[in-house]
């Protein structure tokens, strides 16, 4: 830009300040990393630019932007959060950020944020000190602020500013839950001033700060829920919705940033003080350092699969079945050419049938992008995709004779650098792989149930048969199409079925002696599990469960309750059949009137299902189904709901000694 400035020989590493136009331009490029994270030094380079733009004559606004393609600011660095030993040091940095958006907010120039790309936590605080927030309108482009995802909540000033814009009933739930918000969302919820296409995100931020619209603040009524004892009830009614989905003995950071509110609200600028205090306190506890585990884990998964190696464009699903239709309609969303394969028309029929209701949820109004994954989805009652697909995955009944059948004509038809996948949740590699001329081509693509849901792919192989190159381009797969993929051993049930299945049945078990249900299940949530292991059960299918029982119980031991093959023949399935352990409607439990009661230990009940849990984890480890201990702690966090706060399994086994 022109008019450079020298900075007073004071060379900034992270960011560069120019003027072009009268405007200043601050320009975020932290040094050595690939997305602009903020840290103590960004932070005080932060401030000292703010500094030297106070001082300048003739400047009439200030524009903050990104210099690296990835985003605006991913937020904090984490990194640096681990090296935080004691409530004084976490303030400190925290003080510091505060005081550096204070300087922003405090130039009586206007400043605009302008934001291309992902703007998360403390870069959605910094954009939020702004007296303007201009964005482009692509979906890639994503603004949040996600610390309860790490233990705390937001730290730099956001509680504040942001309810100060949008009003609490829009604020709050952005905090609480970290979610991701789209800029037009963004733009509506009042969140953002102008939301653009890229080619006029320049111009148009430019001309907010010459022109100086009025600045985006909540509306009056909005602000009247702020007041004392409206405040009391808003917040009751928060606490409500939060307990609904998390304990606060296990997620402490929504409940003490709804106490912080309530006590001094947005109004007061005592709740920059308290929001320090807390996010001091709530980042030395357990569940913020195991959270922040969980962050790395989740990188660690997201790094295996390398998009660079692997440019998919068509894959074929064989088997119109929910799980082969979903893994299809999923497929068709990440923008593939996506052939789905039956022998059935009327099963394709209800695959696309299915697949457009998911669009619709997903994607609610936005009819262009449902009718472009619509679009992906293509029905093939005779497999002519399979010559020309890029991978192809198998996704039927779980038998192995028709699986070889399969397996035997794909390979015969398929390209030849074609990934050739199943999805085979139980029967080992070696055994389909017997009828093909090249064996070491066949990978595992397991998918969990639900597909939209699940952020886990178990990229299956057999050791010293499979080609790496395969693996790696499998894991590659994985990513394109937004999951989380994770190498495993072919085993029996390989590692997220081969760890639930007995937790499952020791709950199958612990009913049959007498225990009711829903108090089995209980002590499972209280422990912090997603459900418990007999609504799972009905889930997953009384019958599946059964199956992959039988498996286990052949290969690795696992008991069978015997009162499972009964279940079965009776033909309760669970919430397929409509009965189970618990009666469903309409895929949804139906509500027991009275909670039934049971006069036993809990704490016994819960040491036998979670040690389960722990020993089945330990021998998969021990059999080396997985990497290292953190590979597991991913696979089981990200493939089966275990409870996030306490960082895995393997990481409960660890601080227990």
């Amino acid at each position: 830009m022109s008019n450079s400035i020298e900075n007073n020989k004071n060379t900034y590493e992270n960011l560069s300040l120019s003027v072009e136009n009268e405007l200043a331009w601050l320009t975020l490029d932290v040094k050595d990393e690939a997305a602009n994270v903020i840290n103590p030094d960004v932070v005080a380079e932060l401030s000292q630019a703010c500094d030297e733009v106070k001082a300048m004559s003739g400047i009439k606004g200030l524009i903050i932007h990104s210099g690296k393609p990835s985003g605006f600011i991913a937020g904090a660095d984490v990194k640096k959060f681990t090296e935080v030993t004691d409530t004084t040091q976490a303030l400190g940095f925290i003080h510091a950020g505060q005081a550096a958006c204070q300087k922003i907010e405090d130039l009586s120039i206007p400043t605009v944020a302008m934001v291309q790309g992902f703007c998360m936590g403390g870069g959605l605080e910094i954009a939020l000190s702004c007296d303007y927030i201009v964005t482009d309108d692509s979906p890639s482009t994503k603004l949040s602020l996600p610390e309860v995802k790490l233990g705390i909540h937001p730290g730099f000033g956001g509680t504040v500013r942001s309810i100060r814009r949008m009003g609490v009933l829009a604020a709050m739930p952005l905090m609480l839950t970290g979610r991701n918000v789209l800029p037009r969302q963004a733009k509506k919820m009042g969140l953002t001033d102008l939301c653009v296409p890229l080619r006029q995100l320049k111009a148009s931020a430019i001309q907010t700060a010459l022109r100086k619209p009025p600045k985006q603040q909540a509306p009056k009524s909005a602000m009247l829920l702020e007041a004392g004892p409206m405040r009391k009830l808003v917040a009751m009614q928060m606490r409500k919705q939060v307990a609904s989905k998390a304990k606060q003995e296990h997620y402490p950071a929504p409940y003490a940033l709804i106490n912080i509110w309530e006590m001094h609200c947005s109004k007061s600028n005592d709740m920059y003080a308290a929001e320090a205090e807390s996010v001091a306190q709530l980042a030395m506890t357990e569940t913020a350092q195991n959270l922040v585990r969980v962050f790395f884990l989740q990188n660690r998964l997201k790094a295996l699969g390398d998009k660079s190696l692997f440019s998919p464009k068509h894959v074929h699903v064989i088997g119109g079945g929910v799980m082969g239709g979903d893994i299809a309609a999923w497929c068709a969303m990440q923008g593939f050419k996506v052939t789905i394969q039956d022998l059935s028309q009327d099963a394709l029929g209800r695959v696309v049938g299915r697949a457009v209701k998911g669009f619709k949820r997903r994607y609610r109004k936005d009819k262009f992008r449902i009718m472009n994954a619509q679009d992906n989805l293509i029905p093939d009652l005779h497999g002519h995709g399979i010559s020309k697909a890029d991978v192809i995955i198998e996704a039927i009944f779980e038998n192995l004779e028709a699986k070889q059948t399969i397996f035997k004509d794909v390979e015969a038809k398929a390209k030849p650098d074609a990934i050739i996948a199943t999805n085979t949740s139980s029967i080992t590699l070696n055994e389909i792989a017997e009828v093909m001329k090249q064996p070491e081509r066949l990978v595992g693509l397991h998918f969990f149930n639900p597909v939209f849901k699940m952020p886990l792919l178990e990229i299956i192989y057999t050791p010293d048969k499979t080609d790496p190159k395969v693996i790696e381009l499998a894991q590659s797969f994985g990513a394109h199409i937004g999951k989380l993929p994770l190498p495993v051993k072919s085993s029996p049930g390989f590692l997220i079925n081969r760890i639930l299945m007995p937790y499952i049945l020791e709950g199958v078990t612990i009913h049959q002696e007498g225990v009711p249900a829903a108090v089995v299940d209980k002590v499972a949530v209280d422990y912090g599990m997603p459900m418990g292991p007999l609504e799972l059960a009905d889930t997953v299918g009384l019958d599946i469960c059964l199956h992959v029982g039988k498996i286990l119980a052949d290969k690795v031991g696992v008991t069978l309750p015997n009162t499972l093959d009964s279940e079965v023949e009776s033909g309760r399935l669970g919430k397929k059949s409509g009965q189970g352990f618990y009666n469903w409607k309409a895929d949804k439990k139906v509500k027991e009137k009275n909670a039934p009661k049971w006069g036993g230990d809990l704490d016994q009940l819960e040491k036998r299902l979670i040690d389960k849990f722990l020993n089945e984890s330990q021998k998969c480890l021990d059999e080396r189904l997985v990497e290292d201990v953190d590979l597991l702690d991913a696979g089981v966090i990200f493939g089966t709901g275990f409870a996030p706060f306490r960082g895995g399994p393997m990481n409960v086994i660890k601080n227990a000694g």
